[in-house]
Parts: structure tokens; sequence; C-alpha cells
């Protein structure tokens, strides 16, 4: 039998032809990426510090905190960031509204971190304050004054999250 034209060419191309292969290398490098952009965005979590001494009030509040400079009180000392500043008692016994322990260290937080703006033309910024539920409001009273006198407008209170109806 006689190989026609179309035969022929189709020989030729099939010469030249390679079969077909995946590249693997890209496929694995963009499954790389796409693990380590979720092992990083898993951790990524907001959680408030941990503290065994400290029991938070309950609440039905249902926003999460954001992650910004956290003042905890318990009933031995005030922390900031894990940085004790000045023991409860001493605090308390202060006079007038402010702790000057605290507000230095709040100063001196506030000068690493350029304050938000308000429309009316106020600094801004946010702090956490975690109080254990037995503090008494006097010294609450003292840490908001301090932390608003450093610029600290925002304050937002730490709780446990409660079930609507349970006490």
């Amino acid at each position: 039998m006689k190989d026609n034209a179309r035969t022929k060419r189709m020989q030729r191309r099939h010469k030249f032809s390679k079969p077909a292969t995946i590249q693997l290398t890209s496929l694995i490098d963009i499954l790389t990426v796409l693990v380590f952009f979720l092992l990083v965005n898993s951790q990524n979590v907001t959680s408030i510090p941990d503290s065994k001494h400290l029991v938070l009030p309950k609440s039905t509040a249902e926003r999460r905190p954001n992650d910004v400079l956290t003042v905890t009180i318990n009933a031995d000392s005030i922390i900031v960031e894990g940085v004790p500043v000045i023991d409860t008692p001493s605090a308390t016994a202060t006079q007038g509204d402010l702790i000057p322990a605290l507000a230095q260290e709040l100063e001196y937080r506030a000068s690493k971190t350029p304050p938000k703006v308000n429309a009316q033309g106020i600094p801004e910024r946010e702090i956490l304050v975690m109080g254990d539920r037995n503090t008494p409001y006097q010294l609450l009273r003292k840490v908001m004054a301090t932390c608003s006198a450093a610029d600290y407008s925002k304050i937002s209170f730490a709780v446990l999250r409660a079930k609507e109806g349970s006490t």
C-alpha cells in the first residue's frame, strides 16, 4: 500500500513531537506557598493574654478584642504587656485620679506608636484593660483616667463570653 501525502506528513510530524509531560516544579511551588499562607493565617487569631491569677467578669459581648496594648490588673500588681508597673495596693493608695508609674509606662509606649487622629483633631489610641472580677471600681477608675491622660481614649475591657440568660 502506497503512502499518500497526508500519511507522510503525519509521520514526519510524529518524529519531532515530544510526549506531553507535567511540570511538577511549578505546582509544588504553588502548593508550598499555599501551605505557608494557611499556617501563618491560622496562627493569627487574636487572643487575650492568659493569667492564672485573673478571673474575668462574664458578659454577652459579641465583638472580639483587637490586638492592642493590654493593661492587666490583678490582686498583686498592674501589668502593661507583661511588664509589672506597680503593685495594686500602692496604686489604690495613690492620691488623685492618676497613677504616676502607670502614666509613665503608657507615655513611653505611646511615644513608640503614632496616634490616630479623630475628626476633632484629638489623638486616640486603643487599649485593652483586663481587670479581675473583684477589682474595686476606685482602682479601675484610676486606671481609666491614667489611660485617658496618656491619649489612650478608646478603652476596652476584657470579659469572658457567657451565654445569654446565664449568670
